[in-house]
């Protein structure tokens, strides 16, 4: 058969039944429609559409810093992008002289030893590195334990390994230890990780040595694995060290650790972050990583290396200035009529709504009618699960005079409703 004669009986392929054409239909896989709705959606379309208007609204929600690095980490971040060698593929694992450089970080301030070869990697990002620790560790029927109220991420990167997800309440450490042991007790199969954060986020709870020393024994005992986010490692005030989870006896048998230098070192848009700890479940993070990321940018890594060796005064000084962040908001709210605890650690206020709006609306409400009628925006506690509601997650990224000017409006927006609602009842 010729060419031309195999397109004409192309052109009339047999048994070719006419056919309506339907829309395409798109079904995105199961694991996509198995995380909860995006809480934080509708602030952050208001939030848009206000500043594309022209209002300048003093944001609140997100805990982006607003602080630069030190000028000589830019400085060496340039440098080093100028060397050609520098802008192949990087080690998904991150380059020996960074990791080894976190690992004298954490002897240093930790008394906590670690080899860089197998008990520390690099990450983009804390986030990243949890994430795909959830890919490596957890499948169809595993459960985790989280913390109630819990940072977004702790339960979408489970639902996204195909786990399962128990929230316990976190604000009282000890309930929180007995609420393990009773899940452990009573649940099958047992649960196969626990995810912790201290300092947490979003409540600020912190603890104290002694309560890792009780999660490694439980871990043991019920056979489960530790992740403990240590995100905000770096920002603590009035004296208060944030523990690590890796100083208890026993915790690199059990579980892994994420740090990051997004918060105390001012280098979020950066996303570098590690892991460190137990060497199987570093393995494991690193072969997924293997598939997924060449690493982070090499000259950023170089960078990394200057921030951590050369910059501890600058850290220590921006925690100051959180804290100074801290006492303008918590004594400005608390004028206006405010129940508000300080925290000891983090970048976050954990503020309960007064009343009457307490009872009388939503949390999701209430911050959509602090952005809309204050411009103001916060983080609506309901956006970490249900233990949230009834509070709000005040960021403190602007600094002393901006966060004045937020209570100032936030008080005159909340007067003016207490007005209008008494006019019309």
């Amino acid at each position: 058969m010729s060419e031309y004669e195999m397109d004409q009986a192309g052109d009339s392929l047999p048994n070719q039944e006419p056919f309506e054409e339907q829309p395409f239909k798109i079904e995105l896989a199961a694991r996509v429609h198995r995380l909860p709705p995006y809480m934080f959606g509708r602030i952050n379309t208001l939030l848009y559409q206000k500043r594309r208007n022209g209002s300048d609204v003093i944001d609140l929600g997100m805990g982006n810093p607003s602080d630069p690095p030190e000028n000589v980490v830019i400085e060496k971040l340039a440098a080093a992008a100028q060397d050609p060698s520098n802008h192949g593929y990087s080690k998904s694992n991150g380059i020996l002289n960074l990791r080894k450089e976190i690992a004298s970080k954490y002897f240093k301030k930790y008394g906590v030893r670690l080899d860089p070869e197998h008990e520390v990697i690099t990450c983009l990002g804390s986030k990243e590195g949890f994430s795909h620790m959830c890919l490596a560790l957890m499948g169809p029927g595993d459960t985790a334990i989280v913390p109630a109220p819990y940072f977004p991420v702790h339960t979408y990167a489970v639902a996204l390994a195909s786990g399962n997800v128990i929230s316990l309440e976190v604000e009282d450490s000890e309930k929180f230890l007995s609420n393990i042991a009773y899940t452990c007790e009573h649940l099958y199969p047992k649960p196969k990780l626990l995810i912790i954060c201290y300092p947490h986020n979003p409540s600020t709870v912190t603890v104290e040595p002694e309560f890792f020393v009780e999660v490694v024994k439980l871990a043991k005992r019920y056979g489960f694995m530790v992740i403990s986010d240590f995100a905000y490692a770096d920002v603590a005030f009035d004296d208060y060290q944030p523990p690590s989870f890796l100083a208890a006896p026993g915790a690199s048998d059990v579980g892994v650790e994420f740090t990051t230098m997004s918060k105390g070192y001012n280098m979020a848009g950066w996303r570098v972050g590690f892991c460190c700890g137990n060497a199987e479940m570093i393995r494991g993070l690193g072969t997924i990583k293997g598939y997924y990321d060449y690493g982070m940018f090499q000259a950023i890594q170089i960078a990394a290396i200057v921030a951590l060796r050369d910059t501890d005064a600058a850290v220590e000084k921006q925690s100051q200035i959180y804290q100074g962040r801290r006492d303008v908001l918590v004594d400005g709210l608390r004028r206006i009529g405010w129940e508000v605890n300080p925290p000891k650690a983090g970048m976050f206020l954990w503020a309960k709504i007064p009343e009457p709006w307490r009872s009388s609306m939503s949390t999701m409400d209430f911050a959509m009618m602090l952005l809309e009628k204050g411009d103001v925006a916060v983080s609506p506690g309901s956006g970490f699960g249900e233990a949230g509601e009834g509070y709000l997650r005040m960021a403190m990224v602007e600094n002393e005079n901006r966060l004045r000017q937020a209570v100032r409006q936030i008080g005159r927006c909340l007067e003016k409703e207490k007005a209008a609602r008494l006019v019309t009842s």
